[in-house]
C-alpha cells in the first residue's frame, strides 16, 4: 500500500513538473530535472519490476522530450539541450542498476533472516523433544532398577543393579550435555556476579558428590558473566577432574581478577597430563588418550563458551602429578572498554587463542 502511495506522489508532483515545464519555456531545467531526480528516488524506495521501470522511463523521456522539442522549435531553448533527455535516461539507469541490486541484495538478507529464525524455532523445540524423550525413560529405567534393588536382597543382584544405576547416570549426564549444547547459541544476558561467591556455590554442589580435598581460593571482584553458562562450564571441567583424580586427591579452584581480565584455574592431583597430552588439548586437538574422554561434549561445550566470552582455555600438567586447566577472560565494562581490552590480550603472548575441537582424555 505505501509503494502505490509513493508512485501516486510522484505521479502527480511529475505531471505538475510537466505542466510547468511546458508553460515556462527558457526556465525548465528545474521541473525537467526534479521529475528525474524523483523517479529514482521512487525506484529507491519501492520495488519495480524492470519491465514496470523501462515503461515508466520511457513514458518520462517521451514526455518531457515532447515538451524540449516543442520549445526548441519555437526559438525558446537552443536544439543541443535536448542531449539532456538522452542523459537523464543514461543516469537513471545507472542508478536503478544499483538500487535493483540493493533490492536484491536486501531480499536475499530478509530470506536469511527467515531462514534462521525457522531454524532457531525448529532448534528449539528439537531441544523440548529430546529433553522430554530422552529424560522420561531413563528416569523410569532408573526408578525401576532402585525399586529391585531393594525389593530382592542379594549380593548379585545389587551389584548389577549398582552398575545399571551407574550407566543410566552416565546416559543422563550425557543427555543434559546434549541440551545444553543445543541450547549454547541461544540469546542470553550477561549481568555482573560476584566471582568468589559463584566458585563457593559451585563447589559447594560438587563437595557431597566426590569424596575429594576440595578448596577454593578467590581475590573476590565483580565479572560480567552468565551464572547458567558458568556454573555449566565450570561442572563439566570438575566433572573431568573428578573422573582422573581418586577419593582422597585434592582439586583446587582458584579465582583472580585484575583490571583487563579475570581467570580461573581448576588444578587436581591426579593422573595428569603428558606436555604432548596438554600441548593437544590447548589447541583441540585429539590426544593419545582420546579413548579416555567419554563423549567429549563437555569440552567442546567449554571451548564454546569461551570462544562466546572471548577468552582462553589452556592446560598444563605432569604425569602421575596432576593437571591444571586454566580460563582466561577479558574484563568487559563499556563498549570502548571492550576495545582495549581486546586490543590487550590480541598483544600479550602470554594468551593462547581457544581453537575449536574435542574434550580431554
Amino acid at each position: 500500500m505505501t509503494s502505490w502511495i509513493i508512485r501516486a506522489v510522484w505521479a502527480t508532483g511529475a505531471t505538475v513538473c510537466a505542466i510547468a515545464m511546458y508553460l515556462l519555456p527558457g526556465r525548465e531545467t528545474i521541473p525537467f530535472h526534479l521529475i528525474w531526480i524523483g523517479i529514482s528516488l521512487v525506484y529507491g524506495f519501492t520495488v519495480w519490476r524492470p519491465v514496470e521501470m523501462v515503461v515508466m522511463v520511457g513514458v518520462t523521456a517521451a514526455v518531457t522530450g515532447a515538451i524540449m522539442v516543442h520549445h526548441a522549435s519555437n526559438g525558446w531553448i537552443d536544439w543541443p539541450e535536448l542531449a539532456e533527455v538522452p542523459l537523464s535516461v543514461a543516469l537513471t539507469a545507472v542508478i536503478a542498476a544499483y538500487l535493483r541490486r540493493r533490492h536484491m541484495a536486501l531480499a536475499e538478507l530478509a530470506a536469511i533472516a527467515e531462514n534462521d529464525r525457522r531454524r532457531s524455532e525448529s532448534r528449539q523445540v528439537m531441544v523440548r523433544q529430546v529433553s522430554h524423550e530422552l529424560r522420561t525413560p531413563i528416569t523410569i529405567a532408573r526408578g525401576y532398577t532402585e525399586l529391585v534393588r531393594n525389593r530382592i536382597d542379594d549380593e548379585t543382584v545389587a551389584e548389577d543393579t549398582a552398575i545399571v544405576l551407574e550407566e543410566l547416570d552416565k546416559l543422563a549426564q550425557i543427555t543434559q550435555r546434549l541440551v545444553t549444547l543445543i541450547q549454547l547459541d541461544a540469546e542470553y544476558a550477561r549481568q555482573p556476579v560476584h566471582l568468589d561467591a559463584e566458585l563457593t556455590r559451585v563447589v559447594r554442589r560438587w563437595t557431597p558428590a566426590a569424596d575429594r580435598r576440595w578448596s577454593v581460593t578467590c581475590d573476590g571482584g565483580e565479572v560480567l558473566a552468565n551464572r547458567d553458562r558458568l556454573e555449566a562450564m565450570l561442572d563439566c571441567l570438575l566433572d573431568n577432574a573428578v573422573r582422573f583424580t581418586e577419593p582422597g586427591d585434592a582439586i583446587r579452584i582458584t579465582g583472580t581478577v585484575d583490571e583487563t581480565t579475570w581467570t580461573i584455574e581448576i588444578a587436581d592431583t591426579g593422573v595428569g597430563l603428558t606436555a604432548r597430552d596438554a600441548e593437544a588439548l590447548t589447541a583441540a586437538m585429539p590426544t593419545s588418550r582420546q579413548e579416555l574422554s567419554g563423549t567429549g561434549l563437555g569440552l567442546v561445550m567449554v571451548r564454546t563458551v569461551v570462544g562466546a566470552w572471548g577468552g582462553s582455555l589452556h592446560f598444563r600438567g605432569r604425569p602421575g602429578a596432576g593437571t591444571i586447566v586454566t580460563l582466561r577472560f577479558p574484563i568487559m565494562r563499556s563498549s570502548a572498554d571492550e576495545e582495549i581490552v581486546a586490543e590487550a590480550l590480541k598483544n600479550d603472548s602470554s594468551v593462547i587463542d581457544l581453537v575449536a575441537g574435542s574434550g580431554r582424555p
